[in-house]
């Protein structure tokens, strides 16, 4: 009854032991002695699980304790001998001091550009940066070789100022040619100056163009200026008469320089060579340098195209009289021969000599107003009438082929501002349109041999393949838009 009544905690307890003892019994059969609780004489109770416990944290203890001694001296045992250090001697070098350099940013100048512009001078210029006279007049007692520079200025040049504080002129720069520009320094001591070479280099262009309207038009297409075009019209004025001579279908192909200084665009050089067909007529021109140093333009046979004459010597609008036997005279109202042709033109406009000679005469004549006669040769003469006022030549100077010798007008017998122009040989009238003009001598021997095989040759070669390419590629555009 005692025992049916024990706390269920004991008999849970007691259960688990025997549980243990069964599952372990053949543990507690061999250390059944290890008992701290041991009676003498009987059998034996159980090992207590607490004492299992015991001896369990005992056997973990005695086994961290051998490991602190062993693992310590397994490590020393596996550390590498220490090298033994080599001992050295350190003595002291003396090295020389370093400066280091004071970098300073130079000084940017502030140069002022200037351009000049048409109708203005050198004081103009000056005086429009705030400068005085006697500024002008140092830099120009300063400039040297450049000086002529000053004194010839022309729209579009540059010249740099550079003023201080002060409103002082410290200095000034300028071209004194295309290749050299002038720096004067008026800031140190003395005055000074420095020529400083530029680079000056020259690329050829080409340009070919067919008349559809006008040359001015078909030259712009091409890509050609007015200068440009002005050039290539006085290269050929003496063979072709641009204002009555021009067809649609005329075309032309020309070798050009351009100038560049320091890679930048300056202005455009001279043609090199040019090629104009008109009403199917071909002429050509090609620069060729003499023995003397100087340029000249030559046809294809070695003679200057520069001919003998002008056979136009003035910028006209309209023939306003022909060359005729027999013509109403427009004042007198009577058939009269009219020997030679009227150029109309607006008054002021310079009429030039039509070739190299001496003036004859020069005053009034009846019927012409203002005349100068010039005298070419043994046998030419040439007769300028209507004159509005000569030119600064006078009776017996010698005047050179397109030197101005008087400006159109309308003294005399005339209802108009025009220019009476007489081709005269051995005092005989001529007409000027048609009379064949002497031919001017070619070049001698051995510049034409090397004219024709230094210049001619490789220059034409390139005349015909550009024709050819322009002919081809139109053909090819005509092709395709038929289709």
């Amino acid at each position: 009854m005692a025992q049916s009544k024990q706390d269920p905690r004991i008999a849970r307890k007691l259960a688990i032991r025997r549980k243990a003892q069964r599952r372990h019994s053949h543990f507690y059969q061999r250390c059944a002695h290890w008992s701290f609780n041991r009676q003498p004489g009987g059998e034996q109770p159980p090992i207590h699980w607490h004492r299992e416990r015991w001896m369990l944290a005992a056997t973990a203890l005695l086994i961290t304790v051998l490991s602190g001694f062993l693992i310590p001296a397994w490590a020393t045992a596996m550390k590498p001998t220490a090298v033994q250090p080599v001992e050295r001697t350190l003595m002291p070098l003396a090295l020389p001091k370093v400066v280091a350099p004071t970098l300073k940013a130079p000084a940017v100048e502030d140069w002022r550009v200037v351009q000049v512009r048409p109708g203005q001078t050198l004081a103009d210029i000056f005086q429009s940066q705030g400068l005085s006279l006697s500024d002008l007049q140092r830099v120009v007692d300063n400039a040297g070789d450049a000086k002529t520079a000053l004194h010839n200025i022309r729209p579009g040049q540059e010249f740099d100022f550079l003023i201080g504080r002060n409103h002082s002129l410290e200095g000034i720069r300028f071209d004194k040619d295309e290749s050299t520009r002038a720096v004067i320094r008026l800031d140190g001591a003395t005055p000074s100056m420095n020529m400083v070479a530029r680079s000056v280099e020259t690329r050829e262009q080409i340009a070919h163009g067919v008349i559809d309207d006008s040359l001015f038009a078909a030259a712009n297409k091409a890509g050609l200026s007015n200068a440009m075009v002005i050039k290539l019209a006085d290269l050929f004025k003496y063979d072709i008469d641009f204002v009555q001579d021009l067809r649609v279908g005329d075309s032309f192909t020309v070798i050009y320089d351009t100038v560049y200084r320091d890679g930048a665009y300056l202005r455009e050089g001279d043609i090199v060579a040019a090629e104009f067909v008109n009403q199917g007529q071909r002429y050509t021109a090609y620069r060729f340098k003499r023995a003397d140093g100087t340029y000249g333009w030559f046809s294809e046979d070695g003679r200057p195209i520069q001919k003998s004459f002008l056979r136009i010597p003035v910028d006209f609008t309209r023939i306003s009289s022909p060359f005729s036997a027999a013509r109403m005279h427009p004042i007198l109202g009577l058939m009269r021969a009219h020997k030679g042709v009227d150029y109309a033109a607006p008054s002021g406009t310079p009429i030039h000599a039509a070739g190299d000679g001496v003036i004859k005469f020069r005053g009034w004549m009846n019927g012409y107003g203002n005349f100068v006669i010039i005298q070419h040769n043994g046998q030419i003469s040439t007769a300028y009438g209507h004159m509005s006022r000569f030119a600064s030549e006078r009776v017996g100077q010698h005047v050179h082929q397109g030197d101005v010798i008087g400006y159109v007008g309308m003294t005399g017998l005339a209802t108009g501002p025009h220019l009476h122009y007489e081709f005269r040989v051995n005092g005989m009238q001529r007409n000027p349109q048609t009379v064949t003009l002497p031919k001017p001598e070619p070049l001698p021997g051995a510049q034409l041999v090397q004219f024709k095989n230094g210049v001619v040759k490789p220059q034409l070669a390139r005349l015909m393949e550009i024709d050819n390419n322009y002919k081809l590629a139109r053909a090819k555009s005509t092709t395709r838009s038929d289709d």
